[in-house]
C-alpha cells in the first residue's frame, strides 16, 4: 500500500514525509479491523510530532520511525478479526482515536482516553496517512447513512477535543453568560457549533486570522475580535468585567498567558491547545478564584454523541481537501495557517 511516513524529528519541521509502497497491516487478534483509508485529518499534533515534541512519550527508546502519522481517521472496514460482532466489510466508519482494551478501571468508567493499556493509531504506532491502517472493533462507530469519511474524519479527534470542552463549558454557562474561544481553527469552530446546539451562552470568538473571522461570523459568534493587543479590556468591556469560560485552543505563541487574564472572578479557562507554559501569580488564582485546567481528547460516548449532532446537520466540518501525494504540501500550509477548519488528507 502507499503511505507517507516519518523519518526524523525536526524542532524546525523542515523535513518531509516521504511517499512510499510498504506492507499492508493484517490481522493478528480477534479483535482487530483493518479500515480501508477514506479520509484522515491533519492536527497540530502532527506538526508537534514532527517537531520532537511527543517523542519522550511516544518514542523513549528511539525505534519508532520510520513510521506512519494520521490519528484522525475515518473509511470503510476491509477485514475483520475472527471474533469482531459489530461491524462487517464495507461497513462506513469513523475510528475513535485510541485503541482502549474495555476493562480496566478508567475504561468501566467510560473515559477511553485514560485507558491503562491502550494503543494510539498515529501516535506511537502506524495511523492513517496511508491505504489502510489497523484499530480494534471497540474504537468504530457506524456512520450515519447520507454520512461520508471525508467530511467527519476531524471529527476524531479534532471533533471531540472540541465537543468535550465545550460540554464541560456548558454545565457552568447559563443563559446570557459568555465563553470566549480563542482559535476559530480546526478545533475553535466545532466547539463553536457545539456550544450553540448545546448552551444558551453568548460566544466571544477571537482569531488573528482574517478568514477565520469571517468562518466565526458564518458560524453565528456573537462577537468576533481580532486578537490585537488590546484584546483583554475588549473582552472585559463586552463581559462586564471577564468571561464566565474561556477555551484556548492555541496554548502556545503567547496567548497561553493572556487567556486566563480574561476570566472573571470565579470562573473557568480550559486548555486545550498546548505548546507554551502558563505563569499565573498565585496572588490572583486565589484572589480572583480563577479556575484553570486542562481538557484532553474525548471518550467514545462523546463521539457518538458528536456523530448525532453531525448527522442533524447541528456541526459540520470545514476542510480541505488534499491527496496523500500531496501531503507536505498540506502540511506547509497547515503550519502557514493557508486554510481555514481543518486540512483533509486522501489516499
Amino acid at each position: 500500500m502507499k503511505a507517507a511516513r516519518l523519518y526524523e524529528y525536526d524542532p524546525k519541521m523542515n523535513v518531509q514525509l516521504k511517499i512510499e509502497e510498504v506492507k499492508a497491516p493484517t490481522i493478528t487478534a480477534p479483535d482487530e479491523v483493518i479500515v480501508r483509508v477514506g479520509a484522515a485529518g491533519l492536527c497540530r499534533t502532527d506538526l508537534h510530532i514532527i517537531e520532537g515534541v511527543w517523542k519522550p512519550t511516544m518514542d523513549p527508546e528511539g525505534t519508532l520511525l520510520p513510521y506512519i502519522m494520521g490519528h484522525e481517521n475515518a473509511g470503510w472496514v476491509e477485514e475483520v478479526g475472527s471474533g469482531v460482532r459489530s461491524v462487517k466489510r464495507g461497513d462506513a466508519v469513523i475510528c475513535h482515536p485510541f485503541r482502549s482494551c474495555g476493562i480496566c478501571l478508567n475504561c468501566r468508567h467510560g473515559e477511553d482516553m485514560y485507558c491503562d493499556n491502550g494503543q494510539f493509531p498515529g501516535l506511537g504506532m502506524n495511523g492513517g496517512f496511508a491505504e489502510y491502517f489497523i484499530t480494534s472493533e471497540r474504537s468504530l462507530i457506524k456512520l450515519n447513512a447520507n454520512i461520508t469519511p471525508i467530511e467527519v474524519a476531524p471529527l476524531a479527534d479534532a471533533g471531540i477535543t472540541a465537543y468535550r470542552a465545550a460540554k464541560r463549558a456548558a454545565k457552568l454557562l447559563r443563559p446570557g453568560s459568555y465563553c470566549v474561544l480563542l482559535g476559530i481553527g480546526g478545533l475553535g469552530h466545532i466547539a463553536l457549533q457545539s456550544l450553540h446546539a448545546i448552551s444558551g451562552c453568548r460566544i466571544i470568538a477571537v482569531d488573528r486570522e482574517p478568514a477565520a473571522r469571517v468562518l466565526a461570523k458564518d458560524l453565528g459568534a456573537d462577537f468576533i475580535l481580532d486578537g490585537g493587543p488590546n484584546v483583554i479590556e475588549e473582552v472585559s468591556q463586552i463581559t462586564g468585567g471577564g468571561a464566565h469560560v474561556v477555551i484556548d485552543f492555541v496554548g502556545e505563541l503567547g496567548v497561553e498567558n493572556i487567556c486566563w487574564k480574561m476570566v472573571r472572578k470565579g470562573g473557568q479557562l480550559f486548555v486545550v491547545g498546548y505548546g507554551g507554559n502558563i505563569n499565573v501569580p498565585t496572588a490572583h488564582l486565589v484572589i480572583e478564584e480563577i479556575n484553570i485546567g486542562g481538557s484532553l481528547v474525548g471518550n467514545f460516548t462523546e463521539l457518538v454523541e458528536l456523530m448525532e449532532l453531525n448527522a442533524d446537520g447541528k456541526v459540520k466540518m470545514h476542510y480541505t481537501e488534499y491527496n496523500l501525494a500531496s501531503i507536505n504540501t498540506a502540511l506547509d500550509d497547515f503550519k502557514n495557517r493557508r486554510f481555514t477548519g481543518r486540512g483533509v488528507i486522501v489516499p
